[in-house]
């Protein structure tokens, strides 16, 4: 797959973050539910694999299900199942070489900026780490360098599981975006059908 959107010149692989347990959709798998005849995911993984020289998937349930879509799966790191979207991206970044780049975005997101990672590529080329912000702060919709992968682990094994506090922590760039619908996302299943 050829990137067609960024100037990167490290590799970028994408993660499509679909490890949740969907409590607010009453426990399914969220990225699997129909919109417009079509899984979340698969809005997502169109709007993000072109920005990307890889597209991965996390997931922690129905793998089989995800890998069909033709895309690496990865659950979370063993101790840190369903440990929220930081173990997510946990994962993808123990999964990439040591001098590339994870953009990630949710698997709820099917609008999402198709300039993101170019975006977020100039916000976070100093720092190593960048989010993006248009009306308010969207965390998992992130880049990261590799190397973030020990500051990460050890703030997961010390127990934090907040995303945000997590970035804020660590020196950090902010892609700013115009467009608030862009990041809308569908945390109930009545949202699928509005």
């Amino acid at each position: 797959m050829s990137r067609c959107t960024t100037s990167v010149a490290e590799p970028l692989h994408a993660l499509v973050l679909a490890g949740g347990r969907g409590s607010r959709m009453g426990g399914v798998d969220k990225g699997l539910q129909l919109l417009h005849g079509r899984p979340l995911v698969a809005h997502v993984i169109e709007r993000l694999a072109p920005q990307a020289d890889r597209l991965l998937i996390s997931a922690n349930r129905h793998a089989d299900v995800y890998a069909a879509l033709g895309h690496p799966v990865l659950a979370d790191p063993p101790g840190l199942a369903f440990a929220g979207p930081l173990a997510g991206m946990l994962a993808g970044l123990q999964a990439l070489p040591d001098d590339a780049w994870l953009l990630t975005a949710p698997c709820d997101c099917p609008g999402l900026p198709t300039n993101l990672a170019e975006r977020l590529h100039a916000a976070a080329q100093a720092h190593g780490l960048a989010f993006a912000q248009a009306t308010r702060e969207h965390p998992t919709h992130a880049l990261l360098h590799a190397r973030l992968r020990e500051p990460l682990a050890a703030y997961l094994q010390g127990g934090g599981r907040a995303v945000l506090r997590w970035m804020r922590s660590l020196p950090h760039g902010v892609a700013r975006f115009d467009d608030e619908a862009a990041f809308a996302n569908f945390n109930h299943l009545a949202d699928l059908h509005g």
